[in-house]
């Protein structure tokens, strides 16, 4: 996986300049959020969660650097299938298939669950039975995203973690060979823009993808420069090496910053799904917006994750605050 900076980089400029014109935006859209949700949710029922799941990303990222990444596909996933309920977590049991190896899910490809194993038994201990393993995932997304130099952004919280998983959905998680078209439904699909989807994918720049996934397209289409398809062809064979990983930036692999814009306004996207980002479609433009103006980037890419953050949340009764993120409570 990814190697990212140490925590406690200093905040580049382009950063700061960024928090100090969106917290307005950022701080209306958290209130604008499911009527249920609020940021401050556990302000009276447990005010340390913040910094129970901050010093424990912190202590994950500099202990592992591909933490931060890991964490940031985990919330991904699971807010992809049936919304932010904390579905992903769930173990299989003997009656019941979970979704960690269905579909994008298998083979090890998301990983980081003993991270937030780490965060629900400290806030456990410090508030028992008061935060859902649905709002530490989102909280701890938001952290890793800011200890790799990204933004940050008040999370709205409420959320409840479901009982039932869903591996079918999940197996239906958008692919690596997606095209634009079916990227932007998939996004639709849970109400969300192509804005959305196009600063969404600037997850992309931490983290790092196997060859299987992006052999078809370092080998076989025309919309990937020749230098940089040379290049990965170097680390992904052919046939066989499935397993090699590349960075998704190849500009700037281990920051959270616009480095993955970039990389495919000269086509270097990894992956068919990146480059079909920027291949003469209707999101041309705001690839150019954000691989030239890294302001615009962090402040657009905080607000869509408020808006994925709300997408199929389950509050007030229903649902469960597990115990244990791994297993129903009953």
């Amino acid at each position: 996986m990814a190697v990212f900076p140490s925590v406690g980089r200093p905040r580049r400029p382009f950063l700061l300049a960024a928090a100090a014109a969106v917290a307005v935006l950022l701080h209306a859209l958290a209130r604008g959020a499911d009527a249920q949700l609020s940021a401050g949710f556990y302000s009276s029922s447990c005010p340390t969660v913040h910094g129970v799941v901050r010093q424990v990303m912190s202590q994950a990222v500099l202990n592992d650097t591909r933490s931060g990444a890991a964490i940031l596909r985990l919330f991904f996933h699971d807010c992809f299938v049936s919304g932010c309920d904390a579905s992903l977590l769930l173990d299989d049991t003997p009656t019941t298939p979970g979704e960690k190896g269905a579909g994008p899910n298998a083979g090890g490809s998301t990983f980081g669950f003993d991270v937030i194993d780490n965060i629900k038994t400290q806030v456990e201990a410090a508030c028992p039975g008061v935060v859902s393993c649905a709002d530490i995932l989102a909280l701890a997304t938001r952290d890793s995203v800011n200890l790799l130099g990204g933004p940050s952004w008040a999370v709205p919280l409420g959320r409840r973690d479901t009982t039932v998983p869903n591996p079918a959905d999940a197996a239906k998680l958008p692919g690596p060979d997606s095209d634009l078209a079916g990227l932007v439904a998939a996004f639709a699909a849970k109400g969300l823009t192509p804005r959305d989807l196009t600063a969404l994918s600037g997850a992309h720049t931490v983290g790092m993808a196997r060859c299987v996934h992006f052999r078809t397209h370092v080998y076989c289409d025309a919309n990937v420069s020749p230098a940089f398809a040379s290049q990965q062809r170097q680390a992904c064979p052919s046939s066989g090496g499935d397993a090699s990983l590349a960075p998704l930036d190849s500009v700037t692999p281990n920051e959270f910053d616009n480095g993955y814009y970039r990389g495919l306004m000269t086509g270097a996207g990894l992956m068919r799904s990146d480059q079909e980002l920027f291949n003469n479609g209707q999101v041309d433009s705001l690839v150019r917006l954000y691989g030239t103006n890294p302001a615009a980037f962090s402040a657009d890419f905080a607000a869509s994750m408020i808006r994925l953050g709300n997408v199929g949340t389950l509050t007030a009764a229903s649902g469960e605050i597990r115990i244990d993120c791994r297993k129903l409570n009953s």
